[in-house]
């Protein structure tokens, strides 16, 4: 910030005296300029404290001076008498007082560039105090982001900061954690993070910044080459220079917490995949020795072995912290007995692009592959049909055609029985083949289904022995025919 002209007029050694526009001492002085034309504003950008001995001011163009003046902007006029003028021209001060500009009488002793190092001299001592406090604040931050919480640490510490409010946002926009008074405003935000996400490989994801009248607004995205969620930060007076330094501090601690979590999330993950590997080999105790190394390990007592499809990172992120690992295009997750309802129930409703989840029965840890076997089918029973859950006990309880392939089964059964559907017209081979079945081979029973006498029967099921190539007294061939029966309808 810059020095206010009631600083600068206070500097007792200056001797300054202030004639008209006292309600303007507050105002920022940006610079110092002296000027000697009769109207300089061409050459000021505004907030300048402009000198001028007056040697072109007179009682004609005192007003029009102050109007352009006005009209640039800037903070205030310093009038040096004993050279043009021996005191300040009442006209000057006249127009001053009318157009509320601050109006400053400078003593002929009193060197215009002392005014101009004073205000030098404080515009750096303020810069430099901006830098330490940014300085200041950013050390607060790293030892904020040094505590067990992390990143909803830097948050809390961002906020009290600013003195404003203070979101982090997942990927998608929920709110992770939020602090400070205003802090639900975050969810109109919603549209805007929307502009803020790039496809991989577009660059670095950029930021927003949105203003109100009573409020102003950053969002900064984080990570380092894909946005991997965002934080959002407001205040009711618009942002500093020191303000969003503080603010770009916050990002790039947040960033690296993040990245650094990805990769330390990553190697845990690599490590799960290989014991799941040594505990479907066999090697449980090579398994366990390594789990209990990284401090990890697996629940006591009946173990539940879930298989969750989709996406991987969601089924990874919604198993929290059980055992999870990816393997072969699903998610495998083990689980104590009494978890595997609420685990599966969480796999069940992760975000959006979450598929199907197979649940085996209890196994002990030296049969987890049974156990992965299981959740597989009761995987792929969920695939077959609508249950976003599926229980390898239900599907058991279904009769073993639930757990044939589909196609596989329609395959099988079209081939079996194509012999019979080509038999010129005599559909009724398939159907007297279904009621013999189904009669467990009892000949008066079936013809009686049929409505037919049981010779006609017997002729009919020589005749699809013969075409079939399959001794119907077999147990085995009765098992498959009955299958591919109740497969093709």
């Amino acid at each position: 910030m810059a020095p206010t002209l009631r600083t600068v007029v206070r500097r007792l050694p200056l001797r300054l005296g202030v004639l008209a526009g006292h309600d303007g001492l507050d105002r920022p002085v940006s610079w110092v300029a002296v000027s000697e034309l009769e109207d300089p504003t061409p050459f000021l950008e505004g907030g300048e404290l402009v000198l001028t001995t007056g040697m072109r001011l007179d009682a004609g163009n005192a007003a029009p001076y102050v109007a352009r003046l006005v009209g640039k902007g800037v903070t205030g006029l310093g009038l040096g008498v004993g050279l043009g003028h021996e005191t300040v021209p009442a006209e000057l001060v006249a127009a001053a007082a009318r157009a509320g500009l601050p109006l400053v009488e400078v003593p002929r002793d009193t060197p215009f560039v002392a005014i101009s190092k004073l205000v030098s001299d404080l515009i750096a001592a303020e810069q430099y105090d901006e830098i330490s406090r940014a300085f200041a604040a950013q050390g607060r931050l790293t030892r904020a982001a040094l505590r067990p919480e992390g990143p909803r640490a830097v948050i809390d510490r961002l906020a009290r900061e600013l003195g404003g409010w203070a979101v982090l946002l997942d990927e998608s926009g929920a709110v992770r954690h939020a602090t400070g008074r205003g802090a639900s405003r975050v969810a109109a935000l919603r549209p805007e993070l929307e502009r803020l996400r790039r496809p991989p490989g577009s660059g670095a994801p950029a930021s927003l910044s949105l203003s109100t009248p009573g409020e102003h607004v950053v969002v900064q995205p984080l990570g380092a080459r894909r946005a991997r969620g965002f934080f959002a930060v407001g205040l009711e007076r618009p942002f500093t220079p020191v303000a969003h330094t503080v603010v770009n501090a916050a990002g790039s601690l947040l960033t690296l917490a993040v990245e650094h979590g990805r990769e330390h999330l990553a190697a845990e993950r690599r490590v799960r995949s290989a014991v799941l590997g040594l505990l479907l080999a066999g090697q449980v105790r090579a398994g366990v020795e390594a789990l209990e190394r990284l401090g990890d390990g697996l629940p006591d007592g009946p173990l539940t072995v879930l298989c969750a499809a989709g996406d991987a990172e969601a089924a990874l992120e919604a198993a929290g912290g059980e055992f999870a690992a990816p393997l072969d295009g699903r998610v495998v997750v083990v689980v104590a007995e009494d978890r595997a309802e609420e685990t599966a129930a969480a796999l069940a409703v992760a975000p959006a692009g979450q598929g199907p989840v197979g649940i085996g029965a209890p196994v002990g840890l030296d049969d987890l592959r049974t156990g992965l076997d299981q959740a597989d089918r009761a995987l792929a029973g969920a695939r077959r049909g609508t249950a976003g859950v599926m229980r390898f006990a239900d599907l058991a309880g279904q009769g073993l055609l639930a757990l044939l392939d589909p196609e596989a089964g329609a395959a099988f059964a079209a081939a079996l029985l194509a012999p019979l559907r080509e038999y010129g017209s005599r559909a009724d081979l398939l159907e007297s083949l279904r009621a013999y079945l189904a009669c467990n081979g009892h000949w008066d029973a079936a013809a009686q289904r049929l409505g037919v006498h049981r010779h006609t029967l017997r002729y009919r099921m020589r005749r699809v022995a013969e075409l079939l190539g399959r001794d119907l007294d077999d147990p085995a061939a009765r098992a498959e025919l009955w299958v591919a029966l109740t497969v093709a309808g």
